[in-house]
């Protein structure tokens, strides 16, 4: 069985000669694309539009489900589906349409075709699927080397970008929240999901229009928004863009003079009279990272009247991730270029994402033929900058504008762009009823300041106070696959509700899905009196001891304070490692609840810090399990109903409560639980 597209299964490995025949073959394809513009090649007079659709696969949980390629088996053989880099996530690809008539609703039909099979075919194999930028039930222990799809040229480009970065991937983004986090390959990507839309352009007016593209990137930025929640974090309105960057970034870490540009950018300039300039400056500034057989010979192709494929052109340019790519392709025998936004997220719903490509596409059609003085107008940062901004602040997001006027995205979209949006689509001929129901989804979007990022959040924070964090991500991941069910943009959307996730059972399988991340620490050298005091004012038991580098050298509990205390010892003058327990007992977040739970009431301890490579990210304790078995044992009730006995009460809240009667020990071996993901079965029940 193939596990994707024929193309993907090539490694493409790059020794040092083979490195110089794929630069140059891309040069000689570079020449092609020249001699092929200036001998107008190409096909004009019509403007075609498309989409790629990513989404991810998840269990009856809500968590990635590594499934695609039993998926893909299910789906053949309609070639509209595909792999991405993750075994949890599947592309479905929409045909190209005339943009005109009825082009943007033939587009939208087609995508709820190939969504709802997909839903279908899922749904037979115990999977869902959802449109989201950034599954919210996502965890790094997802993300290892074996939930890449199998493919030669993923591995290959996985080996190659993770020794370009030392062998570390690290991760710093800060929003509300803050994440830092490191990760041993390129998979961290597939944290991400996007709705990919492609305008064909002449060559003529390339330049012209990948301009507006760039200047029109903040503004549907900030209400397309759709990836706010990462690993629990509440980060940028779309943390896709940071994610992203931060993902393929080739970068020698430490350089802070040299100026370098990222493989994922926004660009450097303005485009200034043709497309060849990009492909150019992304020659001289990327070197190839795999290659691909070199059977063809592009002038000689031209020489006979033929289009070539260009075939190392494409996969170099595959390789480098501007948000606005050039694009070349061929229908029908005849060339084209393409311009394909990639800014927007998948989600949160199919006409939000059809509304969100009307509006792009109505407005480079309009502004194509009202404003050729982009560069003149707007400096080519700022509009980089509106771009970044979107991204953090979504739709309260505020921009410096043409001619250096500063504008709110709600204005500058109510105001300026929404009415630029409906001449361009008149402009094209679509429908009036088409233009009407999708440029109205945005204007109430816009209206009602609900994006897909604000809705999330507002669900999120409401949660907040009576939910963990993995709680309130499968509640997000369960809501928005029932509101996507219900075809309604997320405008209309109600906030998302505990019990929607409760419907297929709490998630407590592993310590990551209910650990305290919120930790309150000291060090070893920090007086006793500190470590007592932390535990009166927080209410807590237990207080990790960690060095400056997070790295985990004790546990203090509250038994231990209270007998150096009654023992007449000094709290001021004495650290906090005269009564810490050295070495304690630890999980992992990837550890099983069961096991965790077997541990703690074997050792009678009465808590596990959680520690992953080294460093101290979590805690549970004997409160943490109480409150599961609490959650389990009102579960289980409401199930059974008042007339039932507690027969049937789940006999793993009964050991919770058996566990918590015991006194905790202190004095216990020291171990490490580590239950490595897909190594061991899942208890049943949870």
């Amino acid at each position: 069985m193939t596990t994707t597209r024929e193309h993907k299964d090539t490694d493409g490995a790059l020794d040092a000669e083979r490195q110089r025949e794929f630069t140059s073959a891309v040069l000689a394809d570079l020449r092609a694309l020249d001699r092929m513009i200036a001998e107008r090649r190409f096909e004009t007079g019509v403007r075609r539009i498309g989409a790629e659709q990513e989404l991810f696969l998840i269990d009856d949980q809500f968590a990635p489900a590594r499934g695609v390629l039993a998926l893909l088996d299910k789906l053949r053989p309609d070639p509209h589906y595909t792999t991405e880099l993750g075994q949890f996530q599947l592309e479905a690809n929409c045909d190209p349409q005339v943009f005109t008539g009825d082009g943007l609703a033939k587009m939208h039909a087609q995508l709820d075709l190939l969504v709802g099979k997909a839903r279908t075919a899922a749904r037979e194999l115990g999977m869902e699927v959802v449109l989201m930028g950034i599954l919210p039930t996502m965890r790094q222990s997802h993300l290892g080397l074996d939930g890449m799809v199998p493919s030669k040229r993923y591995l290959q480009l996985n080996k190659v970008l993770t020794a370009m970065r030392g062998g570390r991937f690290e991760f710093a983004i800060k929003g509300l929240d803050e994440l830092t986090i490191e990760h041993d390959s390129v998979m961290v990507e597939a944290c991400n999901s996007s709705f990919q839309v492609h305008l064909q352009v002449s060559p003529d007016e390339f330049a012209r229009y990948y301009n507006l593209a760039q200047l029109l990137a903040g503004p549907l930025m900030s209400v397309s928004s759709n990836s706010p929640i990462l690993f629990g974090k509440r980060l940028w309105a779309e943390t896709r863009i940071a994610l992203f960057r931060q993902a393929v970034d080739t970068r020698a870490k430490g350089g802070t003079i040299r100026e370098q540009e990222a493989r994922v950018s926004f660009g450097t300039r303005w485009v200034r009279q043709s497309v060849v300039e990009i492909f150019k400056e992304d020659i001289a500034r990327f070197r190839p990272l795999v290659g691909t057989d070199l059977d063809e010979d592009p002038m000689a192709m031209l020489d006979r009247g033929e289009a070539p494929q260009l075939k190392a052109l494409r996969l170099h340019n595959g390789t480098i991730y501007r948000w606005n790519r050039a694009c070349y392709g061929i229908i029908d025998g005849k060339p084209h270029l393409r311009i394909e936004n990639r800014i927007m997220p998948a989600g949160p719903s199919t006409i939000d994402e059809i509304a969100n490509a009307a509006l792009w596409c109505g407005l480079m059609v309009e502004l194509g033929h009202r404003l050729d003085d982009v560069p003149r107008r707007m400096d080519f940062d700022q509009a980089g900058a509106n771009f970044y901004t979107a991204a953090r602040e979504g739709i309260g997001a505020h921009f410096t504008w043409l001619d250096h006027e500063d504008i709110s995205a709600r204005e500058l979209m109510l105001e300026r762009l929404l009415p630029l949006a409906e001449a361009g689509l008149r402009r094209q001929g679509v429908v009036p009823a088409d233009v009407k129901r999708y440029l109205g989804v945005i204007e109430e979007r816009v209206r009602t300041a609900r994006t897909g990022a604000r809705w999330q959040l507002s669900s999120w924070n409401s949660l907040r106070d009576r939910s963990t964090p993995a709680e309130r991500a499968n509640a997000l991941v369960a809501a928005t696959v029932a509101r996507q069910d219900s075809g309604r943009p997320v405008s209309e959307w109600e906030r998302a509700r505990l019990d929607e996730a409760h419907a297929k059972g709490g998630n407590y399988r592993r310590i990551e899905h209910y650990m305290t991340s919120d930790l309150f620490t000291v060090q070893a050298d920090d007086a006793i009196e500190m470590v007592a005091n932390l535990m009166i004012w927080e209410r807590i038991r237990h207080v990790p001891v960690e060095d400056k580098d997070h790295r985990l050298v004790g546990v203090v509990t509250h038994r231990a304070v209270l007998r150096f205390i009654m023992d007449g010892g000094s709290a001021r003058r004495t650290p906090v490692a005269e009564i810490m327990k050295r070495d304690p007992t630890t999980v992992t977040p990837s550890t099983r609840t069961l096991d965790a739970l077997q541990l703690m009431r074997r050792l009678k301890v009465g808590c596990l810090p959680v520690v992953d490579e080294g460093r101290l990210v979590g805690i549970v304790t004997e409160e943490d399990f109480m409150d599961i078995a609490s959650r389990m044992l009102e579960d289980q009730l409401s199930k059974d109903g008042p007339d039932r006995t507690s027969d049937s009460l789940d006999r793993s809240a009964v050991a919770v409560a058996k566990a918590d009667s015991e006194p905790a020990d202190d004095d216990v071996p020291d171990r490490t639980i580590d239950t490595p993901r897909g190594k061991t079965p899942e208890p049943p029940g949870g």
